[in-house]
């Protein structure tokens, strides 16, 4: 069965569902009376066959992609793996995924290491193995007009973010479309949707680029490599560590992306400079007047 083909936004974020952000009221400044929207924050137990694995704070939204994303980009679940149900219980906040392989990482589990993600980011000790054996395409290209291009379409579209604040964003992007387009309250777990996305829907990695509103850090780098990505982006910045796993791996990494300005600290041999930046920089501006953003947002 050949791949799934995407369309523009296939998945987008849901700013009106009611269960994402609640509002509370509360003052400004001035002391004048206000009600604002903040995102809602709750557990979500994850297990795997019947071992329980790990409990993330999540939106809630998606929950069979993220855990199905966190357990293949952990090593716990493989690509050719066959998953005979993914059962999610609202009320009890918790989600089953079962396969055909027995699995037992207890052994694993207690390899646990805490990384700088926020809320609850985690890798395991052996999971540089898995990242050291990923061969990133090279052929794969991006083209500064892309980057252009993906910036308006993302920082625009109605988000949670918008909406509430809080919240991190990551975009699964072909050329200059963004596909698949989620949040989450640590942008770890919104890494593990567009994983989950991608395996349980056969979405080829190779000619695709990742974006992220959070910073370049090592547990970014190894994610997007482990989900075979040649390219990622960010409006945010780079951790040292992370720069280095971008350059041994052969990741195209791209951060500090505002309006017409962008800083690549690896795999700069992937990007096409066919825009003029002092052409861009208008058009920016002007997009995010009508987009109600500051100066500077796109």
């Amino acid at each position: 069965m050949p791949p799934r083909q995407l369309k523009e936004f296939t998945l987008k974020p849901s700013p009106d569902d009611p269960r994402l952000s609640v509002p509370v009221r509360g003052r400004d400044q001035e002391g004048v009376e206000i009600e604002t929207s903040v995102v809602t924050e709750r557990p979500l137990t994850l297990f795997l066959n019947s071992q329980e694995i790990v409990t993330m704070m999540t939106i809630g939204d998606h929950p069979d992609l993220l855990a199905t994303g966190y357990l293949f980009n952990q090593n716990m679940l493989r690509a050719d793996d066959v998953i005979t149900s993914i059962d999610h219980d609202d009320d009890l906040d918790v989600v089953v995924v079962r396969t055909e392989r027995e699995t037992d990482y207890e052994e694993k589990l207690k390899k646990k290491v805490r990384t700088s993600g926020c809320a609850q980011g985690t890798i395991f000790g052996d999971l540089m193995e898995a990242f050291e054996d990923v061969k990133l395409n090279k052929k794969a290209r991006v083209h500064t007009s892309w980057l252009y291009a993906l910036q308006k379409k993302i920082n625009t579209a109605p988000s949670l973010y918008l909406k509430a604040g809080a919240i991190h964003g990551c975009v699964l992007c072909k050329q200059d479309k963004p596909l698949l387009y989620v949040e989450d309250v640590g942008r770890h777990n919104a890494v593990d949707k567009i994983a989950g996305y991608m395996l349980l829907n056969d979405i080829g990695p190779e000619d695709k680029i990742f974006y992220t509103t959070g910073r370049l850090t090592s547990e970014m780098i190894i994610k997007t490599v482990k989900m075979g990505i040649p390219v990622l982006l960010s409006r945010s910045g780079f951790t040292a560590w992370g720069v280095d796993l971008a350059r041994q791996a052969g990741l195209t990494l791209i951060g500090r992306m505002r309006g017409k300005r962008f800083v690549v600290l690896a795999g700069e041999e992937r990007v096409v400079y066919d825009a003029d930046p002092a052409r861009v920089a208008d058009e920016a501006s002007k997009h995010a007047r009508k987009a109600g953003l500051p100066e500077g947002a796109v």
